[in-house]
């Protein structure tokens, strides 16, 4: 981590163009989503994880941008569907829409980020006009072959207003985790200005600042998380694109989100949830470079404590391996400097992470019939935002003597 007396100078903010002040350096990190064949690994593109705070706006960002097409491209491994609890969300979140939003004579949903189409399937078996926008053609693929309508494409001004051209205005615009990625708002916010309704609203969900420093889950930040969002830095922004905040909602998936609710400005009313999560992101002085650097001092004593664990238990003889070769397990491993001397394989039930190698530290990654073929001592859940859901499936692990090692909020074994 770098000492606050050590810190670079401030960059310029992606929304505003105020000076970012570095809190927290990952150290280097390789693409988070980059799973290499064994035979393979030369050349592996790596860059220096950072982020800062923006001290006019308040937004929390990377200092080092990764070239987009590098980390979305057509062997991009993430789906959605994998897990039944974000099936249930998105499902539940399209028949909120379709209740409340989707309601006139044709309404018309775009979302940005689409993936497998886990959310616009329910909207496409409604009969309702959608469209996904999806840059990774894989996933595409596996939406349009959903019946989803796909454009494989990223979502800005110019093909907003395409869109706009051919179909007419959307009443909803969408994203899950995937405005977090996105450096360049500025052009995303003209392209919902082009596309969106006088009085439709642009919805999206991104892991949530103030869990990310309650829970010290610092695995949140990796290549593709530029921003971390807070609702006052989200109000900031929209202000600037001439939108407004009118309603929040904080959700429990991926470790803690909050679902943003914006509209032109004027058109709504603001919520009262809008005003009581402002109030206790002041109350926690979440806004404050002082919080986010004692918030950085915890994510250097995980690292230490989680490398003394492992350090231990391999000098016992224990055997550990990882459960869930998830995007944010690098900034883990790498950062911690954990391989497969400490961690021996880790299991995931991704078929294209499979028999590849994690980003940086090259941990084996293998199916999860690896797992119960003989059970390992511990296992490191990196998957930790789905430990409720993992744990339930794999209670003959634990009955059998097996241990969870957690490190958020703090390091733990369960």
């Amino acid at each position: 981590m770098t000492d606050p007396a050590d810190v670079t100078a401030p960059v310029a903010c992606r929304v505003c163009g105020g000076d970012v002040t570095e809190f927290l350096d990952l150290g280097r990190q390789p693409l988070s989503d980059r799973f290499l064949e064994p035979d393979r690994t030369e050349g592996e593109f790596f860059y220096r994880l950072a982020v800062g705070q923006c001290a006019a706006c308040r937004m929390v960002q990377l200092t080092e941008e990764v070239p987009r097409d590098l980390m979305f491209h057509e062997e991009y491994p993430y789906h959605s569907s994998g897990s039944s609890v974000m099936r249930e969300h998105f499902a539940g979140l399209a028949q909120r829409l379709l209740d409340t939003e989707l309601t006139g004579p044709d309404p018309f949903v775009v979302e940005i980020g689409c993936n497998d189409g886990i959310m616009l399937k329910a909207v496409q078996d409604a009969g309702v006009r959608h469209l996904g926008f999806e840059p990774s053609s894989g996933v595409a693929k596996v939406a349009q072959a959903k019946g989803v309508r796909v454009r494989t494409d990223f979502f800005e001004e110019a093909t907003a207003s395409e869109v706009r051209a051919a179909e007419g205005t959307a009443d909803v615009i969408y994203a899950a985790n995937t405005m977090c990625h996105i450096p360049y708002l500025d052009s995303v916010f003209k392209g919902v200005d082009a596309l969106l309704s006088p009085d439709g609203v642009f919805v999206f969900e991104d892991p949530y600042l103030g869990d990310v420093v309650a829970k010290t889950s610092f695995d949140q930040i990796y290549d593709e998380h530029f921003f971390v969002f807070s609702a006052g830095s989200v109000q900031a922004a929209a202000e600037r694109f001439g939108f407004e905040l009118v309603d929040v909602d904080r959700l429990p998936v991926h470790g803690g989100e909050v679902r943003y609710w914006l509209a032109r400005r004027g058109a709504r009313t603001p919520s009262e949830a809008v005003a009581r999560l402002l109030a206790e992101e002041a109350a926690q002085q979440l806004g404050e470079l002082a919080t986010l650097r004692a918030f950085a001092a915890n994510v250097t004593a995980i690292r230490d404590d989680l490398k003394a664990l492992l350090t231990r238990l391999r000098a016992e003889g224990r055997t550990v391996v990882g459960y869930g070769a998830t995007a944010k397990s690098a900034t883990v491993t790498n950062f911690c400097g954990i391989g497969p001397d400490l961690v021996q394989f880790v299991c995931d039930t991704t078929p294209d992470k499979q028999n590849r190698l994690t980003p940086g530290m090259h941990i084996p990654v293998r199916p999860p019939t690896a797992f119960s073929e003989s059970y390992p001592d511990y296992a490191l859940l990196f998957a930790w935002n789905h430990a409720e859901e993992i744990m339930a499936k794999e209670q003959e692990f634990q009955q059998a003597g097996g241990r969870w090692i957690l490190y958020v909020p703090e390091v733990h074994v369960v």
